[in-house]
């Protein structure tokens, strides 16, 4: 009889908990029943398929795990900036079960709020993914898979809202995140970061604007092959809308920007 009664409140408890990092309850429940672990191996792509014109997605879709790669226009496989992605999301998409190849353009574009579930970059182009929603209650959710071989940003978070990326792996990279440090239009930006496997070269997971207000939570971080602690888990900057380079601040945790605290992050 007891435990027909605390039922109840464990759904009230993950609806809040949801609500907070931007997760759905069914994620967030997975997540929380799942204990923090090693990463698991990359997918083998399931065929090939060229992608010649950005494909938009409303609604959802499933890659079913084909490699998609650039090609005519997008097949460029620089880092310009302003390039084309190859998948371009509606607010409220969701992109499942893709795996994107070499070149892979501008990677993926949310316009609003967004899932980026099982999807690997096996080689970053300019950016894997970048979000773009203007609302403060846009939320952005990336949830499994990896990046490798970015050799400036995984995620570029232009826009407004909240970026949650949970059971994520990257490895030779530059950024893992960063909030837009020049851009035009600014926002106030929070960062979550949970439960991620990161293995060096890196230079950072997240960089943040502190005069802009964004925060970033790290919790559940495991870094390999760094053991001389290269690889900066928060750097905080001062963000500027002119285009020019911004400033950087500090790094580490201080409690109101970069939250975290050193058994956040472990080194093997």
């Amino acid at each position: 009889m007891s435990r027909h009664k605390r039922r109840p409140r464990r759904v009230v408890v993950l609806s809040t908990l949801a609500a907070t990092f931007g997760l759905s309850a069914a994620v967030l429940a997975t997540t929380l029943m799942s204990p923090a672990s090693a990463a698991g191996a990359w997918p083998k792509a399931k065929g090939d398929k060229p992608v010649t014109a950005t494909i938009e997605v409303s609604g959802t879709y499933d890659g079913k795990l084909q490699r998609f790669y650039g090609s005519g226009a997008l097949g460029g496989g620089g880092q310009d900036e302003g390039q084309a992605p190859l998948f371009k999301l509606k607010d409220g998409a969701v992109l499942k079960n893709v795996v994107l190849g070499s070149p892979a353009a501008d990677g993926v574009h949310c316009m609003g709020s967004c899932t980026i579930q099982n999807v690997w970059w096996e080689d970053v182009g300019e950016d894997a993914a970048t979000f773009k929603g203007t609302s403060a209650n846009s939320v952005y959710t990336v949830y499994g898979g990896g990046a490798r071989k970015a050799s400036d940003k995984v995620f570029q978070f232009n826009g407004a809202g909240k970026l949650v990326v949970t059971k994520f792996q990257v490895s030779e990279f530059g950024k893992l995140v960063r909030t837009c440090g020049n851009c035009s239009k600014q926002y106030r930006r929070s960062v979550i970061v949970d439960d991620v496997d990161v293995t060096a070269p890196g230079k950072s997971l997240v960089g943040i604007n502190a005069n802009y207000g964004d925060t970033a939570a790290l919790r559940n971080i495991r870094v390999h092959g760094d053991s001389g602690k290269k690889i900066k888990p928060c750097v905080r900057f001062q963000g500027n809308n002119t285009g020019k380079e911004p400033v950087e601040l500090g790094s580490g945790p201080d409690g109101t920007h970069c939250k975290y605290t050193a058994s956040d992050v472990s080194y093997d």
